[in-house]
């Protein structure tokens, strides 16, 4: 798992329009990577109306926002769409980025294991450097958890 002071791993993921998202395309201000398992389940869906019911104050402090998972860029569309999601999602089929970050793990659910994407926030510096990490993220908590962050 990336930790606070790595460098954000090279990228290159598409979003739910078809445009290209890059490390470069981050460079020169503040992200927020969230990895989540997937769209349309009641936490995933939580999480996302919370960025998008938050996202002005993110555009504030010019900090970009990003939701990545392993869905398609067709099931990205729907959801945007379903939610009113004002913010990018963004494509990682082959769980790539995923697991060069550490967050695509072997989880236990109902006594079942699987490999999938553990719900993982990170926040991104102007010059890509993880400024922090949360781990294990508690939808409930996490706004509260960024704006500490944000605010240092």
């Amino acid at each position: 798992m990336l930790k606070k002071g790595d460098q954000f791993p090279e990228f290159k993921l598409e979003t739910q329009n078809e445009e290209w998202i890059t490390n470069d395309t981050l460079k020169g201000q503040k992200a927020v990577l969230y990895f989540y398992p997937r769209d349309n389940t009641p936490t995933c869906t939580t999480e996302a109306c919370d960025f998008r019911d938050n996202l002005s104050y993110f555009n504030d402090l010019n900090v970009k926002v990003y939701g990545i998972s392993g869905d398609s860029k067709r099931k990205h569309q729907n959801f945007v769409q379903k939610h009113d999601l004002n913010f990018d999602l963004l494509v990682d089929e082959d769980y790539q980025l995923s697991e060069a970050v550490g967050v695509y793990q072997l989880k236990k659910s109902f006594g079942k294991e699987s490999m999938g994407i553990v719900r993982t926030t990170f926040v991104i510096d102007e010059d890509g450097k993880v400024l922090d990490v949360i781990e294990k993220v508690k939808v409930k908590e996490q706004m509260e958890q960024l704006k500490a962050i944000l605010e240092g």
